[in-house]
């Protein structure tokens, strides 16, 4: 199952090391990855999006990371309501004859042009990863010289919803 973890570390060298050599020894296999400082001085969080099996694994992942030093927190955000995102760039093949047909297909994902020349056009996709997924697959017809995704990145949305039991009439 895939988790998004969220690490809090000192901004020192050799920490984004010690931190994915770990989950590297212990066979996680981690599909994304983000790191950046925070609004606190010297301090950076780690956004990572990873492969465990089941809750055991999990639990002993988060341990592991907690005793890591120079972590100052890890939090699975996997099941809280989150604001997740990824940028794209993504240069296409895009003759003149051709650049308002395309421009009109993909308005619905409002990229924006961020390069242009002769025959190439650079779009930036900012969004939800099935997002940029979906804008890759209609624009690979028109030929897509180069892509280059950041990773995801995540926070916690301020307001969570309630876990209120629901009443059922099936029991």
């Amino acid at each position: 199952m895939k988790r998004v973890i969220t690490v809090t570390v000192i901004n020192q060298s050799g920490v984004l090391n010690r931190v994915t050599g770990l989950l590297m020894k212990r066979q996680f296999n981690i599909e994304s990855i983000t790191v950046g400082h925070t609004e606190q001085q010297n301090i950076s969080k780690m956004t990572f999006v990873v492969n465990v099996a089941d809750e055991v694994k999990l639990e002993q992942l988060v341990k592991q990371l907690s005793k890591q030093i120079d972590v100052l927190k890890v939090t699975d955000i996997t099941e809280k309501s989150i604001v997740l995102r990824e940028l794209a760039l993504v240069k296409v093949v895009s003759p003149a004859n051709l650049r308002l047909e395309m421009n009109a297909i993909v308005e619905p994902f409002r990229p924006q042009i961020v390069d242009t020349s002769k025959n190439v056009v650079t779009y930036q996709v900012v969004g939800h990863p099935d997002k940029i997924d979906a804008f890759i697959e209609l624009i690979k017809p028109y030929g897509i010289k180069e892509l280059t995704r950041t990773g995801v990145t995540a926070t916690v949305r301020e307001t969570q919803p309630l876990d209120t039991p629901q009443l059922s009439i099936l029991k």
